[in-house]
């Protein structure tokens, strides 16, 4: 190597060396910090004293750049670097700071959206679209047939319905929905239950409703009973008050619930189950707004009508195809390539059989209670709350406006408690979380049957008012913990039953259970309105019958408690199925 290069080589080391030595000069121990050892650093030290000694000979220029490079460097190094411990202590902070932040991060993302790896990603996004749209048809239909109902019959009506006709339908589709469990595999069961309600819903808007002149003429009423005779007179709302009323059980209960519980194992379902309830609260704000900005503006009910039923429609498709993609992507427990676990033949039962099967275990009675609890409680005040609806609107048009922007409320609400939902139920467990909509649904109502108790909501426009008010909020609570809490709760209990006790146990509970809580608050209201006259004379009384209810609602929850945390306890989760196997 020439001359030159020999120096520029001895320059570039120099330098490298005398920047060290600066660092030194400043602070001995931060190089020590720097160093690996002691040894290291006396290496360094020895190595910066031969390189910075005169060369011999013709190097002299060397040891003159050196000297200068050096010089440079250490007034560099005083002006830029004051403390090198600083540099060694600061990446390590920022490193810690780093993981503490990451840490918060991953503490929020726990306690908003636990959902982690694109396989349970896929899971839970495409069970819930299937909920989305399954509650938006729900929430469509439920604010159609109040409609419907109310302003052409009365608030009275629904008693009626819900007893002889809602009530007979329901054991019916028990029944039916029973024997087409046994014989049917899981796809086209779902097809079968629910492609019926939306061809029924298409009809009503294309056949019935453009022939109503004709259809409710055929039918006449010569009774004293006012509000049978203006059921009959408008049979074919009361008919799709009933439909809607079976859809209302069947749509969360079994079409997506018992879907939820085949795909979701209990591990998965604690950080799930509550995320579930988003669908619950955002779907009724967009059914809401829908109703109330665009199908409410129509210029008659039957424009109205017709925009409905599109969004019907529309969703309809949307389930069956979201249905289909899930049941091409997973598989269920039972259909595990498992050699140990064999698949047993479902036993085929009666209506009486199904009921005798869940009066014969003590964990479906528990959970029968709660799911008919709820329904007692709530119709208890929904009528009372409805007929000061109906005075308040008496259009229907104006009526569907208001149970539009109500849905939408109930919806926004929902997402509050799903906040809490879902770290009550990861920090506390099932039995508290099961716990809060009837500690809720107690505390609220206090107010609700005071006003009733105290006040005659007839006698001026404030009054009607401020009684719509209370009674709004008692049932927007009502619901909001019902999709954000009881929901949950209630359908992860089904997880650990056997097969047979998930299908027939469920079904029974679900819709005739359901049905038992609407149907046998609707009798109590009727038994009422012939004693007191209507249901607010009879206020002191339903008041003491829904906290007795309560109370039964309370125990039950407790002892259901003990029996799902022991058979929670090791459970195996679902295996997905192999790309290659389909």
């Amino acid at each position: 190597m020439d001359t030159r290069g020999r120096l520029l080589l001895r320059i570039i080391a120099a330098s490298l060396l005398i920047s060290l030595s600066s660092i030194s000069s400043i602070e001995a121990r931060p190089l020590q910090i720097l160093s690996s050892s002691r040894g290291r650093s006396t290496s360094i030290k020895r190595l910066g004293r031969v390189m910075t000694q005169p060369q011999k000979d013709g190097d002299a220029d060397v040891d003159i750049d050196a000297s200068l490079t050096r010089r440079g460097l250490e007034l560099e190094c005083d002006n830029r670097i004051k403390d090198p411990l600083l540099i060694v202590r600061g990446g390590a902070a920022n490193r810690a700071v780093d993981e503490s932040t990451a840490r918060k991060m991953n503490k929020i993302r726990d306690a908003i959206f636990p959902v982690y790896g694109i396989d349970e990603m896929k899971k839970f996004f495409l069970l819930g679209a299937l909920k989305f749209f399954i509650i938006i048809v729900l929430t469509i239909t439920r604010d159609t047939k109040d409609t419907l109902v109310v302003t052409q019959c009365g608030a009275e009506a629904i008693s009626f319905l819900k007893i002889y006709g809602v009530l007979p339908a329901a054991v019916l589709f028990t029944a039916l929905y029973g024997k087409a469990s046994s014989v049917l595999p899981r796809e086209v069961l779902f097809n079968v239950t629910c492609i019926p309600f939306f061809l029924f819903f298409l009809a009503y808007d294309f056949i019935l409703r453009p022939n109503l002149g004709v259809l409710e003429r055929t039918i006449t009423f010569e009774g004293n009973n006012e509000v049978i005779g203006k059921i009959l007179s408008h049979w074919t709302s009361a008919l799709f008050f009933v439909f809607a009323e079976i859809y209302s059980s069947v749509s969360i209960g079994i079409l997506f619930w018992k879907t939820a519980n085949d795909f979701v194992s209990p591990k998965e379902a604690q950080r799930f189950y509550p995320l579930f309830a988003y669908t619950s609260g955002f779907a009724p704000i967009l059914a809401g707004q829908y109703i109330s900005k665009f199908a409410s503006q129509a210029s008659s009910l039957d424009h109205s009508m017709r925009r409905l039923t599109f969004a019907i429609s529309a969703s309809a498709i949307l389930i069956l195809g979201l249905n289909r993609a899930i049941c091409a992507t997973y598989n269920v427990v039972e259909k595990s390539n498992d050699s140990k676990k064999v698949k047993k033949q479902k036993p085929k039962m009666k209506m009486s059989e199904s009921i005798a099967f869940l009066a014969s275990s003590k964990y479906l009675r528990c959970l029968a209670t709660m799911v008919v609890s709820y329904g007692l409680m709530y119709n208890l005040t929904e009528v009372s709350w409805k007929s000061l609806l109906k005075k308040k609107h008496p259009d229907a048009l104006s009526y569907q406006r208001f149970m539009g922007n109500f849905s939408s409320i109930v919806g926004a609400s929902t997402f509050i408690v799903i906040f809490a939902g879902t770290n009550v139920l990861k920090h506390l467990g099932w039995r508290m979380s099961a716990l809060a909509t009837p500690i809720v649904m107690v505390l609220f109502s206090l107010p609700f049957f005071t006003n009733l108790l105290l006040f005659n909501l007839d006698k001026s426009e404030k009054l009607l008012d401020w009684g719509v008010s209370i009674g709004t909020i008692l049932i927007l609570l009502s619901r909001s913990f019902k999709y954000g809490m009881f929901d949950a709760t209630t359908q992860m209990a089904y997880i650990p039953l056997d097969d047979e006790s998930k299908v027939k146990g469920k079904a029974a509970i679900d819709v005739l259970g359901s049905r038992l809580g609407k149907s046998g608050a609707s009798f109590l209201q009727q038994g009422l309105i012939l004693m007191f006259g209507n249901v607010l004379n009879a206020a002191p009384v339903v008041c003491t019958i829904y906290y007795a209810i309560a109370f039964f609602w309370l125990n039950s929850v407790q002892t259901l408690g003990g029996f799902y945390t022991e058979m929670t306890s090791d459970i195996n989760a679902p295996i997905r199925k192999d790309k290659k196997s389909r």
